[in-house]
């Protein structure tokens, strides 16, 4: 199937940075689109930004242009550079997959998720 590795979460202060990265491995046959959601507790998980194979992008509202997803074809890795993270921003961030396996399957992946928490 379809490994999805996180890493880059952590504590960080209001208005600072995070990168977020997610590493693909797996029967992948080709990614239809790859994406970030976040979860914070007691309420349900959302759409933070995803990237589509051919490299359009879209975005939550409330990201209002302080993210930027990105992804690495050679390394089948997607990253999410955080700046100016507010409060509100702290959830645990999960990668998603969607694409065909090399069996013609179609597959969605989820990460176990990598906690943010931002706070002075």
């Amino acid at each position: 199937q379809v490994q999805l590795v996180e890493s880059g979460g952590g504590l960080v202060q209001p208005g600072g940075s995070l990168r977020l990265s997610c590493a693909a491995s797996g029967s992948i046959f080709s990614t239809n689109v790859m994406g970030w959601y976040r979860q914070a507790p007691g309420s349900e998980r959302e759409l933070v930004a995803r990237i589509f194979g051919g490299g359009d992008t879209n975005y939550a509202d409330f990201v209002e242009g302080r993210f930027t997803i990105s992804r690495d074809h050679a390394k089948n890795t997607v990253y999410l550079q955080m700046n100016s993270l507010k409060p509100e921003d702290t959830a645990v961030y999960y990668c998603n997959f969607r694409g065909t396996l090399r069996s013609m399957r179609s597959h969605e992946a989820w990460g176990q998720g990598t906690l943010v928490t931002v706070s002075s």
